[in-house]
């Protein structure tokens, strides 16, 4: 099946190889954690508040000693009724990329299956339905607007994270898949016209 599954939370993750692997399961928007930078990122965590107030956050870390640690202070830190805690089995082996086996020996999120992580969020009761990529802003829009590649790009992105209430760490990525989960198409085009 060559769809994703299309999710209206926020899916925090530890780090970019698990973002990795959940963007080519997940239509959703994927937040990593930097792992224990959270710990550290006031930022990052204020904004993964932001996003639990608003539309709910599943979080998925690996499932060893430091994922459970990472995993409490996320969880301490938001509203339990806009958390959904996704947990992923304990699996022996090391991830491909890595040449020798974690600490505790146990596959991290980016080593698990599509199989057994779809079967994982369906335990926790996560609800999905399929994708329908109806009209997406793409990077070809953000250039049309001049978020990208003019000289003033950069000021004009601010300004527009200031608008939707983001921080300024996020990549052109991930700006672009916070607004297809915030906003229609034309919901965007609105927006921009009052950015000048």
């Amino acid at each position: 099946m060559s769809e994703k599954i299309k999710l209206q939370q926020a899916v925090i993750v530890e780090g970019r190889y698990d973002k990795i692997k959940l963007a080519g399961i997940l239509d959703a928007f994927i937040v990593e954690t930097n792992g224990f930078g959270i710990f550290n990122d006031k930022a990052k965590l204020a904004f993964i508040r932001k996003l639990a107030r608003e539309r709910g956050i599943i979080l998925l870390t690996d499932s060893d000693h430091a994922g459970f640690m990472i995993r409490r202070r996320i969880a301490s830190s938001v509203p339990q009724d806009r958390l959904v805690n996704v947990y992923i089995p304990d699996v022996y082996g090391k991830e491909k990329r890595k040449e020798t086996p974690s600490k505790e020996g146990k596959l991290g999120v980016e080593g698990m299956t599509k199989e057994v992580l779809l079967a994982a969020f369906e335990n926790a009761g996560v609800t999905a339905s399929l994708s329908e990529n109806d009209n997406p802003v793409t990077k070809a829009d953000l250039f049309d607007a001049g978020f990208s590649g003019t000289p003033d790009a950069k000021n004009k992105r601010k300004k527009l994270l200031a608008r939707l209430d983001l921080p300024e760490f996020l990549s052109a990525n991930s700006l672009l898949s916070c607004i297809n989960n915030m906003m229609t198409k034309e919901e965007f085009v609105q927006l921009v016209s009052t950015i000048e």
